[in-house]
């Protein structure tokens, strides 16, 4: 049996001086499967939080979109090393000096395109005065209106010579829908979600229907945001907009549109580790999860770590400070989320809280993923808490 004691500990601390109002872990080890939920849904209202709470995912989305278009590629609808424009003929950035260079769908998938995001530029700089959405406010606009006014922005780096973390699996999931004349959340259900089984990931909840409440990491105890919600990044800001997930209108997001539970989210990334059956096959599978960007500085927190076809891989455990074996592979949703998967340890954990900040990086989640690991020895049984 798992044995929890190290985990029921953490959780225990963070939701008990409220620093996490709630959280759901699932561990997938050797095939076999623990989801556990502790903490509060919401706060103000008391309601506890549930092994099968949905929430909105963040970033977690890119993976599931980069596997789809792996997926496309391997029936030959999508040529990786294609330009974008085969596709999206309208999507033409240029380069500071107003040269149009060639952007390919594998940069798409590994982040060096040459775009960027508007939390990450200083104050209103130019993507922000350019109104263009980072996904996950209430901007009205459609995936195509937000495009094009990417296009108007000078690229950062020319294609292929840098790596930045950015809007382009938002620019994929636009190439996907023009590849398969489909709108995106029907290509991924029939690419990854119904193979799977996966019932809770969509990008539109049905109304009414339940998500978690979110709220922020504050100075104190979290926030609970509001329609509109603003949090401070260094000299920029990320936009919130949780009314979001329920409007049929808003434009499905590649990089941070999906919603779904723990259980949902494991299984989709179980399927990736132990080989991708019956999404994509083993050498598909592998090169998702293999360094792709050569010598380019991965800029991501501390070192140590280096980038796939759509997830950031450990080149040095050491460096990275993971306890994981190298090749393994991870990333986070800034709603307050993290993921990790170790196939030399046959392991898969997902960590998915309410409270943003506090859930994707920093102290909570390092002790999440180090109590799974301690008290692996023991799990050999599927039960759920």
């Amino acid at each position: 049996m798992f044995d929890a004691g190290a985990l029921d500990a953490v959780l225990a601390e963070a939701t008990g001086n409220g620093s996490v109002v709630g959280a759901v872990v699932a561990i997938a080890h050797h095939g076999n499967v623990r989801v556990q939920a502790a903490g509060l849904d919401d706060r103000e209202t008391g309601r506890v939080m549930a092994p099968d709470a949905v929430f909105r995912l963040a970033s977690l989305t890119k993976a599931v979109v980069c596997v789809a278009a792996l997926a496309l590629a391997e029936r030959g609808t999508i040529d990786l090393d294609q330009p974008v424009t085969d596709w999206l003929a309208w999507f033409t950035p240029r380069l500071p000096g107003g040269e149009q260079p060639r952007m390919t769908i594998r940069q798409l998938l590994t982040h060096q395109a040459g775009l960027g995001y508007g939390f990450a530029q200083p104050g209103s700089g130019g993507y922000r005065a350019a109104g263009i959405s980072d996904g996950m406010d209430d901007s009205g606009l459609t995936l195509e209106d937000n495009l094009r006014r990417l296009t108007a922005v000078p690229l950062l780096h020319a294609p292929g010579t840098a790596w930045s973390y950015s809007l382009s699996i938002d620019v994929l999931g636009a190439v996907l829908e023009a590849a398969c004349r489909r709108p995106l959340g029907e290509i991924l259900a029939r690419l990854v979600f119904d193979p799977l089984g996966l019932h809770s990931l969509a990008f539109v909840a049905a109304p009414g229907a339940p998500l978690v409440t979110p709220y922020a990491s504050g100075p104190a105890l979290p926030v609970r945001m509001s329609e509109h919600f603003v949090l401070p990044m260094g000299s920029s800001a990320i936009h919130f907009a949780p009314e979001r997930a329920w409007r049929a209108d808003a434009f499905p997001s590649g990089g941070t549109g999906l919603i779904g539970n723990a259980r949902d989210y494991l299984t989709f990334l179980d399927a990736i580790r132990s080989g991708g059956t019956p999404i994509l096959s083993r050498p598909m599978a592998e090169a998702f999860v293999t360094h792709a960007v050569g010598d380019a500085v991965v800029g991501l927190p501390g070192s140590g770590l280096g980038w796939g076809l759509g997830v950031a891989i450990v080149r040095d455990p050491d460096k990275s400070g993971s306890p994981l074996s190298a090749g393994s592979w991870q990333w986070g949703g800034v709603y307050g989320h993290s993921y990790w998967a170790d196939p030399a340890a046959a392991l898969s954990i997902v960590l998915l809280t309410n409270t943003a900040g506090a859930g994707m990086s920093g102290a909570f989640p390092d002790a999440v993923r180090r109590a799974v690991v301690d008290g692996l020895p023991l799990m050999r049984s599927t039960h759920d808490i």
